[in-house]
């Protein structure tokens, strides 16, 4: 993995810098839909097959893609195909979605909760959850019943466990202390 990203970092890095601040959110988007369709192990073997031109990557990955493309991510598109590196993808779209956020103060962060959260609940969460990380949050939820109550906020390498799953570990871990 490693060496995707180190593979990643140079064309990511060039696309941030090609594209101005305020359409970087659309040319993320764009960038995030054509890695999805780059990843599938189907149209890597139909890429990797010495048959296969260029261009008829280019028009498969366009064309499955079903959103027209701004001229930053066909140009990626067409130099990460042309340079045989179509596997980094996903991660070019993940370390470009990073610089963006960067620049925005922006964080993704996940919330693993135990039940749905309502929608207007949402915004209650989402603004706790930012004034406690100090950052303007973009918020996911994901349904884990596992937790059992309350949630888990995953925001980078930081994570706020508030669950009734993690509170009975930790009784677990004083108990048998």
């Amino acid at each position: 993995m490693a060496e995707l990203a180190t593979i990643a970092r140079p064309y990511a890095e060039a696309l941030f810098k090609a594209v101005p601040a305020q359409g970087a959110a659309d040319v993320a988007a764009q960038v995030g839909v054509i890695a999805q369709v780059a990843a599938h192990e189907q149209v890597r073997q139909f890429a990797d097959n010495p048959k296969v031109g260029a261009q008829q990557v280019f028009d498969l990955i366009a064309t499955v893609a079903k959103l027209s493309l701004g001229d930053a991510a066909k140009n990626l598109l067409r130099t990460v195909i042309d340079n045989g590196r179509l596997a980094a993808l996903p991660e070019i779209a993940a370390q470009f979605h990073a610089l963006v956020n960067a620049r925005s103060g922006v964080s993704d962060a996940t919330v693993y909760s135990a039940f749905p959260i309502d929608a207007t609940q949402l915004p209650q969460v989402v603004a706790s959850l930012e004034k406690r990380f100090g950052r303007k949050l973009n918020v996911s939820v994901v349904v884990d019943p596992s937790l059992i109550g309350g949630v888990r906020v995953v925001v980078g390498d930081e994570v706020l466990d508030t669950s009734v799953k993690a509170r009975l570990e930790q009784m677990k871990v004083a108990l048998s202390a």
